[in-house]
């Protein structure tokens, strides 16, 4: 049975999706991008994520025309700015990515990471959205502990239905306390270049001898082998962006891939898991 992840209201989602980051920045790749988008969403890959930040609102236009006449298949996540998190901000930076997506309504809006705007303020914002139906959840990104206990005793802060955070193999800090206080509270936790796809790191991982011996003897791409890594803990949706269609079907696949206590073990050997509490990763 395919991996899952149900949201507090009871939303249930494959554990992975699809990212967009570098997605609209080179107008030769648009087809490329949105074929690939769309060949997500037909293999079950439901989850779409992208930002105003990314290629200045060109990857939501992306994302809004691979869902021309898909929009209810897919569960379509945008973040705002931390400049753009104000009472006012907020709503018109709301509406301009909607604008670019082409929708009426995003199924989660994310705070992008902690800026100087008043958590308060921007829970209101996302409420004011919630309520008039642009938005159907709101989260944060890039939160650690202390952020997100801070966001949670804010009045409506409790309505908190996602963290986005950069986690892979060789990115494990989350695992001493943030991803069991989300597993604790029922908040998803979204994990971002769940391949170190935008890090230093993916070389290493993917021509890593024991993770290509895995992979060997399993059949299986050693990205495929990361992805069952990731998601193998309850409540972790990875979102790994895909641009070409052989990528996003192996990612799909992914979704059906158990790794044995055995193989885990192994690369708990090679990759040790954290043993205290670590700064929160960022890229």
């Amino acid at each position: 049975m395919s991996k899952s992840v149900i949201f507090s209201d009871h939303k249930v989602l494959p554990a992975i999706g699809q990212g967009t980051w570098y997605m609209g920045e080179n107008a030769a790749q648009r087809r490329q991008e949105v074929d690939a988008l769309r060949c997500g969403l037909d293999s079950g890959l439901t989850l779409i994520d992208t930002a105003e930040m990314y290629a200045d609102g060109g990857a939501e236009e992306v994302a809004g025309e691979a869902l021309k006449g898909r929009r209810e298949q897919a569960f379509l996540v945008s973040k705002v700015y931390p400049w753009n998190a104000g009472a006012v901000d907020a709503v018109e930076a709301c509406e301009r990515s909607l604008r670019r997506l082409q929708t009426e309504y995003l199924d989660l809006y994310l705070l992008h990471w902690r800026g100087n705007v008043p958590l308060q303020e921007t829970i209101a914002a996302m409420e004011t959205l919630r309520r008039a139906g642009k938005i159907l959840r709101w989260g944060v990104s890039n939160f650690d502990s202390d952020d997100l206990n801070e966001l949670l005793a804010e009045e409506e802060g409790a309505n908190c239905a996602a963290n986005q955070v950069l986690y892979h193999l060789a990115s494990r800090g989350i695992e001493y306390d943030l991803l069991p206080d989300c597993q604790q509270r029922n908040i998803p936790l979204m994990a971002y270049c769940p391949l170190a796809q935008a890090g230093r790191l993916r070389h290493d991982l993917m021509s890593h001898p024991l993770l290509n011996q895995i992979a060997q003897q399993k059949g299986i791409s050693v990205a495929q082998l990361l992805l069952a890594w990731v998601i193998r803990k309850e409540g972790v949706i990875a979102i790994p962006k895909a641009g070409s269609l052989q990528h996003v079907r192996e990612n799909a696949a992914a979704l059906d891939i158990t790794l044995s206590s055995d193989e885990l073990a192994s690369i708990n050997q090679a990759f040790p898991p954290p043993t205290g509490k670590m700064p929160l990763d960022v890229v």
